[in-house]
């Protein structure tokens, strides 16, 4: 199966955009390296803003950027910027309506081994809670390249997640991307899975296992966070059992947001998977996924589990 790793998707694909729009420009913060912008950097350094280890600084710059009529992509490690830099975003980006696209890399587990500093596990939570701010998870690199046409053209602010490691891919390279729009992957009436990021793909792997053992189950990407697709959500709530899967802890992201949607308009079967509230255990993703069940026999499991009672 062929495997890509989302943020190489992203930066080739923003390199070719930028090389034909001078307006876009690439900022980061002593992280080209980690989020692969070496290429972009060598190519269009005058399109191309080193701040240095400021992670503030550089949401400002590039909200003085986007002021000027420049279209900046700023770009780094995600527990950084969403943590750090929250106020900036949430004032000089958000509020402000600035056009700054707020790249982060490694979300999630992908830096699992350097343990909770590095760890970017309440991000989704603190982003989809600013308004004004669009949030986005790519499942690929195929559809992060669908996503990057969006994100080009568009004047709205906007936080985008992605991984470190190369992941299966789930889309074809002409995979369609609707913004605020889930996709729906596969049909089924026994429950719906609602997955996004890389828990797509161990979705699809759960629905393939339990199918075998004749369980249908339906399974969406809710790649987009804020806004959020609740017709998509209430559609999937009439199987009855709704499961969700995310790289994130289990307050304040995907599983709250479609329990938000469910509690207010169709009091639904639920179980939300994803980190625990606790000190989480390091190691590289796929060990962190397999300790607490984020893969695909995981979440099948959780799913007899819930149809049983």
């Amino acid at each position: 199966m062929k495997t890509e790793a989302v943020r190489m998707a992203f930066t080739s694909a923003l390199l070719e955009a930028a090389k034909q729009d001078r307006h876009i420009f690439a900022v980061t913060t002593d992280s080209r390296g980690s989020v692969t912008l070496g290429d972009f950097a060598q190519q269009l350094p005058q399109q191309f803003v080193e701040i240095g280890i400021a992670e503030q600084n550089a949401i400002g710059v590039s909200a003085g950027l986007a002021n000027a009529g420049l279209r900046p992509f700023v770009c780094g490690p995600a527990c950084f910027y969403s943590l750090r830099s929250a106020e900036q975003i949430k004032v000089d980006v958000a509020y402000s309506q600035m056009n700054v696209k707020v790249i982060g890399v490694s979300g999630g587990v992908s830096y699992g081994a350097l343990g909770t500093s590095h760890h970017a596990t309440q991000d989704i939570a603190l982003m989809r809670a600013i308004p004004g701010l669009e949030v986005y998870l790519p499942a690929d690199g195929a559809q992060m390249r669908a996503m990057l046409k969006y994100l080009v053209a568009s004047d709205k602010p906007a936080y985008v997640r992605m991984g470190r490691g190369a992941v299966p891919q789930v889309y074809q390279e002409e995979a369609e991307f609707v913004p605020g729009k889930a996709n729906w992957l596969r049909q089924g009436k026994d429950a719906a899975l609602i997955g996004c990021g890389e828990m797509v793909y161990h979705c699809l792997q759960a629905a393939e296992q339990l199918a075998a053992n004749g369980i249908e189950v339906s399974v969406l990407d809710m790649h987009t966070l804020s806004p959020l697709d609740e017709e998509s959500i209430l559609q999937a709530a009439l199987t009855g059992l709704v499961v969700t899967a995310e790289e994130h802890c289990v307050h304040g992201g995907l599983g709250s947001a479609v329990a938000s949607v469910l509690a207010e308009h169709k009091p639904t079967a639920m179980r939300i998977l994803g980190l625990p509230d606790e000190p989480l255990y390091n190691g590289s993703s796929s060990d962190v996924f397999n300790h607490y069940g984020l893969t695909g026999s995981g979440i099948a499991q959780q799913v007899v589990g819930a149809l049983r009672k």
